[in-house]
This record gives C-alpha cells, structure tokens and sequence, in this order.
C-alpha cells in the first residue's frame, strides 16, 4: 500500500500545477491552451503508484497529471508547455505531445484513443526481450468507440499482452454525454474480447490504487490485459477556450455536486493537518520555481524549426513544406 501521504502529495501537486498552468494561458505563456485534468487527479496518482519506475505509459491530450504521476520533473514540464528550449521535447511537445522516454512516458497524444495501440506494442516488445515491464494506457470514454481500441483489446487478450487499459470516465467526450455515444457499457467493450473488467471510484486515490495494483500484477505474472473504468468528474473546461466561449452543456448545480467529492479532500483526510499544510506548502514552492524556471528559459530558435522531424538526424531540404 502506497504512503498516504504520498498518494497525497501527487494529487495536491497534479492540481496546482494546473491551476498555474491554466494561469499562464491566461497571462499568454502558455500559447494555444491546455486540456485540464482538475478533478480527476486520483486517477493518475492511484495508477502510476502501482508501477515501477521501469514500467510504460502511454497519456491523452488531458495528459499532464499522467506524466508528473509518474515522476516527471515539474519545471521541465511547465517549460515544454510554454514551448522553451528546456521542457522534455525542447518546446516541440507542448500541452497534447509531452514525452520523457527515461521515465517510461511515451507521450501524451492527440489523437482519440491512440495511447492504446501504443501502450500494448511497447508491452508486447517488452515482453518479447524478456522484460517483465507492466504499460498502462489512459484513455477516455470518448475514446471507446474508436476502432484502434478495440482491435488493440482484440489482440492484447489473444496475446496476453501486459497492459493494463485505464478509461477515464468523466462523462463527457468534449461536450456530449457519455450515455449519449456509448451504447451498452464501458467494461462490457472489454469483456467480449475475455478481457476482465473492474469500475474504480475515480475521486478515491486509493480506491484507483487498490484496483491497478491487481491489474498491474495479472499483467507482470503474464495473466494479459485489464480494463479499468475510473468514473470521475471533471472540475474545469474540456479545453481552456471554454473559459472564454463558456459553452452551455452542464449547469453549476451540476459541477457543483460533481465537485463534492474532491480528490484532494478525500485523500487529505487520510493525513494530519499538519502534515497537509507541510505538503501544501512545498508544493508552492516548487511550482513557484518552475514557473520562474519556465518563463527565463529561452524559446526556440525559428531557424531550428525543421530539426529533429527525423529520427536519425536528417534535416529537411530547405524551402520544404
């Protein structure tokens, strides 16, 4: 069982760190705007905490809380968002791309459901070379219907691929509901394939914790893939434009009720005050320094535009479109 205050500790940083980031889209650091993970916070901390440090990941556009679960460097990640040379892909990333290959997070992506191919091949290939890594793919309820989801939980059950696939269920593919587009249920997609299915409380680190830990253990042992359905709710805006186009699909009775059962408040009544307050304020500090970090890092050199489109260093032919 993961230390609560840890479990605590993840889920106050994940949180503040997008408060300042949602911040610096305000102020126009952050260029292009963020997905916000507000509110769903247990889910990346119950996750990752049921993995090793070698252990693979594969995120989503809503990404950020995934990738500092699994221990990335805060400043680093701030800068990758405010494109400057000194994030995890020197700028080139961004909020959808972040990657930190020695962490094992093989990026967030911006295409609906892709984590899951790419968490299950990069298991299979652990596999094959004789590693007993664990990858986990977060992925959506709008990511459900997509077809390279399902033909990936096809072939993770027939191979027993080590993958665990988490679906961060917040009720809402953007805008539309969830029982709007999916037809049946979320465990029920799992389930055709022989794939065993498990709902987790989303607001509860330890309750995600508890479940995973089972998932991630079938997985290392060789028993196959898992799917996790985390029902949880997001606070903030599906995207931060919302802030500014403020679209009318849930009411403030709603958000209201969904955000009575903060994550924060759940895990933080696991620790003493005290110890809270300690964590609490060691996060400002952190976060403080990585906006400090973020915002004197350089931008990029526009003359550097085409480097790194190829793996193996070539560079694009000038006046290339």
């Amino acid at each position: 069982m993961a230390d609560p205050a840890e479990l605590y500790r993840v889920v106050r940083l994940i949180r503040r760190f997008e408060e300042r980031a949602v911040e610096l889209v305000r102020s126009g650091v952050i260029v292009g705007g963020i997905h916000p993970y507000i509110g769903q916070e247990a889910i990346a901390a119950g996750v990752c905490a049921a993995l090793r440090t070698d252990d693979l990941i594969a995120s989503t556009h809503r990404g950020h809380g995934h990738v500092l679960a699994k221990g990335a460097d805060p400043a680093r990640m701030l800068a990758e968002l405010a494109g400057r040379t000194t994030g995890f892909n020197r700028g080139r990333g961004g909020s959808m791309h972040a990657a930190d290959l020695r962490l094992g997070v093989l990026g967030a992506n911006a295409i609906v459901g892709a984590a899951v191919p790419i968490a299950a091949g990069a298991a299979w290939a652990a596999r094959q070379a004789g590693s007993d890594r664990v990858a986990v793919a977060f992925f959506g309820d709008g990511a459900v219907n997509q077809g390279v989801v399902l033909e990936t939980f096809n072939l993770a059950a027939l191979w027993r691929v080590p993958v665990v696939f988490v679906c961060e269920n917040n009720g809402f593919a953007t805008t539309m509901r969830t029982e709007a587009a999916v037809a049946g249920s979320i465990t029920g997609r799992a389930a055709a394939f022989g794939i065993p299915a498990r709902t987790a409380d989303g607001m509860d680190p330890e309750a995600v914790l508890d479940v995973a830990t089972e998932a991630v253990l079938r997985a290392r042992v060789g028993e196959g893939p898992t799917l996790i359905e985390c029902t949880t709710y997001r606070f903030d805006a599906h995207h931060t434009w919302e802030h500014t186009a403020r679209p009318r699909y849930r009411t403030e009775a709603e958000v209201a009720a969904g955000r009575s059962r903060d994550p924060l408040d759940v895990q933080g009544r696991r620790i003493s005050e005290r110890l809270r307050a300690q964590i609490d304020a060691r996060i400002e500090d952190v976060l403080a320094e990585a906006v400090r970090f973020a915002c004197e890092s350089p931008h990029p050199d526009p003359a550097d535009a085409a480097r790194y489109l190829y793996a193996d260093g070539t560079r694009a032919r000038a006046g290339a479109s």
